[in-house]
């Protein structure tokens, strides 16, 4: 198995730079098979997340599709894929960045008491309460 970095995943979905874009396609394309999936760990999926929305101006839609895509390929093994299907539908339905609402599914399953957050836009799935001030 072999890992992937977002700005291999990024080039991949993208194929905003030629040289890069080809290189992502030949790796993922060659190495990643169902029996041998390439690996994607959580902190990739959220920094994905980030770049397409942030950088590349990609609206929650189609960043839900790219995240569901990466989820349901066999040659693609994502960790904490059940977490990570659950903030995917999470974020189609809220306002808060996918990141967050990671962070709540994990401390969730953690068995934290709370997690504080000053960002009223991840309250209302109740993962989180809002620290006054």
């Amino acid at each position: 198995m072999i890992g992937l970095d977002t700005n291999i995943l990024v080039r991949y979905i993208v194929g905003d730079d030629e040289q890069q874009s080809r290189a992502a396609a030949h790796l993922i394309e060659s190495r990643c098979t169902a029996d041998d999936p390439g690996f994607v760990n959580s902190i990739v999926l959220c920094e994905l997340v980030w770049v397409l929305t942030r950088g590349y101006k990609f609206r929650r839609e189609m960043v839900s599709r790219v995240i569901r895509r990466i989820l349901s390929v066999q040659e693609l093994h994502v960790e904490n894929a059940e977490s990570a299907w659950r903030a995917v539908r999470l974020y189609e339905q809220g306002k808060a960045d996918f990141a967050d609402y990671l962070i709540g599914i994990f401390n969730f399953q953690a068995k934290v008491e709370t997690t504080y957050t000053f960002d009223r836009r991840v309250i209302e799935n109740g993962l989180f309460k809002l620290l006054p001030v």
